[in-house]
């Protein structure tokens, strides 16, 4: 079985190729490090075409480091009737998993983008978008500027993804088989009914989106709670709530709503909230 060691050089020097930018001179030939160079130099990638001989390396570094992060099948996530031994509607769909969403093998996971829609470019930063895009390859970002050029082309020139507004594409090289990018509500100063609507039509509309695209099993994030500065908890109410209300209403379209956490606070708030008894979700 190939290692990501037997692309990693060939990748890196060709993204190196590409830009006068250097994060680093001296020795670069740390394994650890250059896997640390690849992400960065990805992340500041423009969304420029590539060569197939750079895209085939990628391709192959990327599927050898899926397997060696390891997949994580979806099938396999307790749902919270087992878990939790919850008695709510739906606990037999609904699923909670803290975890790196990157590894996780079902039909779409979501991703908390940026109204540009094209991932973040601070090199290795740790937001779910950064990450996605760091384990999907840059043919994401490819996809993902290519349909904001046919949206700026009918829209005009300035515009941004909206607020609540899901894309789809590809997965690229990521286990799951498509990515949901949706843009969160912003908190500025005050949390507000409109930005509370907003992030619960964030989840609402993805659901949408997987019921008209036949997708059956789905990771949501914590949308909103990072850099967007939504207060956790008020957070974990409004998804919870969103998915409880759009399960009601359409009963036969999903097979399996994962919750997907990654810090402790936000597990420790899904399992309070999911782990009530019988009764409309808060």
């Amino acid at each position: 079985m190939s290692s990501s060691d037997d692309y990693r050089e060939g990748l890196l020097e060709g993204l190196m190729s590409e830009t006068d930018v250097r994060f680093r001179t001296g020795d670069i030939s740390g394994a650890d490090l250059q896997r640390m160079l690849i992400r960065a130099y990805m992340n500041i990638r423009r969304p420029a075409p590539a060569t197939e001989e750079l895209l085939r390396i990628q391709d192959l570094y990327l599927s050898a480091r899926r397997s060696e992060r390891g997949v994580v099948d979806s099938a396999g996530i307790p749902t919270i009737d087992r878990s939790l031994g919850s008695t709510r509607p739906f606990s037999d769909r609904i699923c909670l998993w803290r975890g790196d969403i990157t590894t996780l093998d079902c039909d779409a996971i979501v991703n908390a983008a940026n109204s540009q829609m094209l991932g973040c470019f601070q090199p290795c930063h740790a937001c779910i978008d950064n990450c996605i895009h760091t384990y999907a390859g840059m043919q994401m970002r490819m996809e993902c500027d290519a349909r904001m050029r046919e949206l700026r082309a009918r829209f005009g020139g300035g515009y941004e993804q909206p607020t609540a507004i899901p894309m789809l594409t590809d997965a690229y090289n990521l286990p799951c088989r498509k990515v949901i990018h949706v843009v969160g509500p912003i908190v500025q100063e005050t949390l507000t009914p409109d930005l509370e609507r907003d992030l619960g039509d964030c989840y609402r509309n993805v659901l949408d989106m997987c019921r008209d695209n036949g997708i059956r099993s789905v990771a949501l994030c914590c949308i909103s709670t990072g850099v967007f500065h939504f207060p956790n908890k008020r957070a974990a109410e409004i998804a919870v709530s969103a998915v409880g209300g759009w399960l009601e209403n359409n009963r036969d379209s999903m097979d399996r709503v994962i919750f997907n956490v990654f810090l402790e606070k936000d597990w420790s708030i899904y399992k309070g909230l999911l782990s009530r008894g019988p009764g409309r979700l808060p």
